[in-house]
């Protein structure tokens, strides 16, 4: 294919599968030129570019030290990578449905799969069905051209996640979409699948809403040992936990479920 040809199917988004564009500081996977995946930096892939992948892991507030984690979207294998890094004793699966999205694991660094990590190809909702494994949280960021992935919230798949979390189990979800029925239905499903409290937590200069769902009771209010914890996550991380920390208690609360003091 000619650079002008190329040129022009990305102006037109006419390619059909994921791609890689790159400059000297990042690589990024898209879906459409308007549509970035995921960001990494070539000076530190490990690292978490995009706001919203930081803010998905204040689930270390409450989880400090997960089992095990179940991620559904790899895209450029961000918080998997950052978390494989991070949290040694932690079990890592990753489930993906776009064959082309795992097949560029490799220009975006991430580890081969081990006892602590596993990549699996598969319709997140389909794979959860047939699953009996618990998990203490479950990340979703499995996204198509159009933003959250429509067959999430078209089917039992948050339902099933409640029922794959452990007791006091976490679901964590990047929400981002063209239209606005799509958070809706997202956010309505949640609401029915989940008793405990449920938070919005806007991205700040972002369109993403990051979505925290408690299978169970929390904090009504920050407590000394969250703010410890924070600290101490900041210290370990570079993240800013204690900013994280005081967003999730400012954020929409949505459910109706029992709280503890």
């Amino acid at each position: 294919m000619s650079r002008d040809e190329l040129q022009l199917r990305l102006d037109c988004d006419a390619i059909q599968r994921a791609y890689i564009v790159e400059d000297q500081r990042e690589r990024r996977l898209h879906f459409t030129q308007s549509s970035v995946q995921s960001v990494m930096s070539l000076q530190d892939p490990d690292a978490l570019i995009a706001p919203y992948t930081r803010k998905m892991m204040a689930f270390l507030l409450y989880h400090p030290e997960p089992v095990h984690i179940l991620m559904l979207g790899l895209g450029g294998g961000s918080l998997a990578k950052f978390c494989y890094r991070h949290l040694p004793n932690t079990r890592i699966t990753v489930v993906e449905i776009d064959p082309d999205v795992i097949a560029l694991r490799d220009e975006f660094c991430i580890p081969r799969d081990d006892a602590r990590l596993r990549i699996v190809h598969a319709d997140a909702v389909r794979y959860l069905r047939r699953l009996r494994t618990r998990f203490d949280v479950i990340l979703v960021d499995a996204f198509d051209d159009g933003g959250v992935a429509g067959s999430l919230s078209q089917s039992d798949f948050y339902a099933q996640a409640a029922s794959h979390l452990s007791l006091n189990g976490m679901l964590v979800v990047n929400l981002a979409a063209h239209a606005d029925d799509c958070y809706v239905d997202n956010i309505g499903a949640v609401l029915l699948a989940f008793t405990g409290r449920i938070v919005l937590v806007p991205v700040q200069s972002d369109d993403n809403l990051v979505l925290f769902a408690h299978q169970r009771s929390m904090p009504r209010a920050i407590t000394q040992d969250l703010r410890a914890r924070a600290v101490r996550l900041q210290a370990q991380l570079q993240l800013e936990f204690p900013r994280f920390l005081r967003l999730i208690y400012q954020g929409y609360v949505l459910s109706r479920g029992p709280h503890t003091d």
